[in-house]
Order: structure tokens, then C-alpha cells, then sequence
């Protein structure tokens, strides 16, 4: 009798170990056509398909759940379980994050990615914990540009005096304070009514979000200045990670860094054929010479090597 009670306790174990059905719920702020939601989508066929449809993912687009801060917020309750996130709104809670927004700190993607897929990228991860967050992977928001509807930005004297949205988000602001802009700090549910009704002159976002959101229809000037890299974390809930199963972990961990490769090569594949599109739709593009940009945004990194460390900034610039 005892072996027998033996066997079926193992059973019990086991199969508890293996079998936890539950609905991830996945938000985001941007629209169906966004990169965000490609990310979002190739998330839930993997997790449903590799969990043999034991975890099913949600997708929350629009905002439906709340601003990026309230997501956060969110996440730290357990009402939302997973959120794809732009880099910004993190660092008001985990300021290590702001590293990443320096400006021109990033040569190109494919040294954006060796870094924060690697033991940088693992060790600010891992940093999200405190808050009660699992860092799964680095998505991307992608390579950030200018525009506006005044004029064309060519050099940083173009832009003195520009109201200019920016993510809320202390590097940012204090980046396009350095460059004699008006840094605006606002939630991204708030900037298309913004521009329509001339609150702000203009934004800085990625080709992928200017296209998405339409953003031609209100900016007329866009520049190439690639000024920031910005990823964008996928996070889960500490509390809805720790009711998975550690193989489930394991799925839920590999499809996120998954469908954050697949993004990123997305974003990467369509970024001409978007500037070629804006481009038709009316703007009027600039690619400045870079260097006078730099040269502005040193007093940035006067103010913040202090706070980051020169060794791990430079460990970034350095990494090849």
C-alpha cells in the first residue's frame, strides 16, 4: 500500500510540474501596424505553440490597459502579467535603464544588440527585479529621428526655440535641452493630439512609428539623426513568472528573445522602404552631418558619467 501511495505521489508531483494552464495577458501602447505588436504577436504563437496551447498570450494593443508607467504599475500588482515597454518610463523606476538613452552612444543595431544581449544587457535585466519584474527580452524601439513642422533640421541651431516632445525620461529631456529645444516631457497617449493642436513643433521617434502613427500628416521636416537607440524591454510580472513551471520559464524566456530577434530584423528590413514611403507622403527628409550634433550633447555626458560609471559607458562603446 505505502508503494503504492509512493507512486501516485510522484505522479501528483510530477504532473504538477508540468502542467500549469494559464492566460498571459500582453499590453502595449501602439497600434496593430507598430513593430511593438509584431514583436507581441510572434511572442504568443511561440509560447502557445511550445507549451502545447497549456499557456495562451492576450494581446492588449491601444493603450487598452493603461500608459507605459501605468503598465509598469500594473506589472508590479500582477493585474497585467507582461508588457512590451519603451526604455524610458523604466528608468524612473530603475534609473541603471538610463544608460542605454545616452545620446549617440550606439554605433549601429548590430552593436546595440551584441551589448544588451549580452552580460550588460543581462546584468540590467536583472536589475528589474527589485521592482518586482522578470526582464525577458530586449525588443526594440528602434534608431530615433526628428521631426517637426516648422522647418528643416540640418545642424543643432535648427533646432533652438523647438517645442519638441520627448519620452519622460530625464536623458532625453536633458539631451534636447543641450541641443536648445524646448524638451517637452509626455506619455506617448497624449503626443498625436499634441501635434495636431500645435501644444509641441514636434517629436523624436523612429521611422517605424512615424509611418504607424501617421505622423506625416502633422510633420512635414524629418531628420535622420539617429540620436538614441531605444530598446524595448519585454517584461513579465515577478508574480505571474514565479507561477510557471520552470520548463514553462524556460518556453516563456526563449519566446521572447525570439520574437525580439524577429522584430528587430523586421524593423531592420523595412526601414528603407519606410523612409521611401514617407518620403512620398510629403516630407521633406535631411540627413545632417552628425558631428556638430555630437559635439552639442557632450554636456550630457559630463553630467551623467558620475552617475553611470565612465567604465561601463565606455565598456558599451567599446564593445565590437
Amino acid at each position: 500500500m505505502k508503494k503504492i501511495v509512493s507512486i501516485l505521489m510522484i505522479l501528483v508531483f510530477a504532473f504538477a510540474g508540468t502542467a500549469v494552464a494559464m492566460e498571459i495577458k500582453l499590453a502595449h501602447v501602439v497600434n496593430e501596424k507598430d513593430a511593438f505588436h509584431v514583436a507581441a504577436e510572434k511572442f504568443k504563437e511561440l509560447v502557445e505553440k511550445n507549451s502545447q496551447g497549456a499557456l495562451t498570450v492576450t494581446i492588449f494593443p491601444n493603450a487598452k490597459l493603461g500608459d507605459e508607467r501605468t503598465l509598469l504599475e500594473r506589472m508590479k500588482m500582477g493585474i497585467v502579467d507582461a508588457g512590451i515597454i519603451t526604455n524610458g518610463p523604466i528608468i524612473n523606476f530603475v534609473p541603471s535603464f538610463g544608460v542605454i538613452d545616452l545620446p549617440f552612444l550606439f554605433r549601429d543595431p548590430n552593436h546595440a544588440y551584441k551589448v544588451l544581449d549580452g552580460s550588460i544587457g543581462q546584468k540590467l535585466m536583472a536589475d528589474l527585479e527589485a521592482q518586482g519584474w522578470k526582464g525577458l527580452a530586449f525588443a526594440e524601439r528602434g534608431f530615433r529621428n526628428l521631426t517637426n513642422s516648422k522647418r528643416l533640421v540640418k545642424t543643432p541651431e535648427d533646432i533652438k526655440g523647438l517645442k519638441i516632445r520627448v519620452m519622460q525620461n530625464p536623458v532625453y529631456v536633458d539631451s534636447f535641452k543641450a541641443l536648445g529645444a524646448n524638451a517637452v516631457p509626455m506619455a506617448w497617449t497624449e503626443v498625436l493630439t499634441a501635434l495636431q493642436q500645435g501644444t509641441v513643433d514636434g517629436q523624436e521617434n523612429p521611422l517605424n512609428v512615424i509611418m504607424a502613427f501617421k505622423l506625416y500628416e502633422t510633420q512635414k521636416y524629418l531628420s535622420i539623426t539617429r540620436h538614441a537607440y531605444a530598446p524595448a524591454p519585454i517584461i513579465m510580472s515577478m508574480n505571474t513568472w514565479k507561477k510557471l513551471t520552470p520548463a514553462q520559464q524556460a518556453i516563456v524566456k526563449k519566446a521572447a528573445q525570439d520574437a525580439a530577434e524577429f522584430e528587430r530584423a523586421w524593423d531592420n528590413k523595412m526601414e528603407a522602404e519606410w523612409l521611401k514611403d514617407l518620403k512620398a507622403k510629403g516630407m521633406v527628409v535631411a540627413t545632417p552631418d552628425l558631428r556638430a550634433f555630437r559635439a552639442a550633447v557632450k554636456p550630457v555626458y559630463d553630467a551623467y558619467t558620475p552617475k553611470y560609471g565612465k567604465a561601463l559607458i565606455e565598456a558599451i562603446q567599446n564593445t565590437k
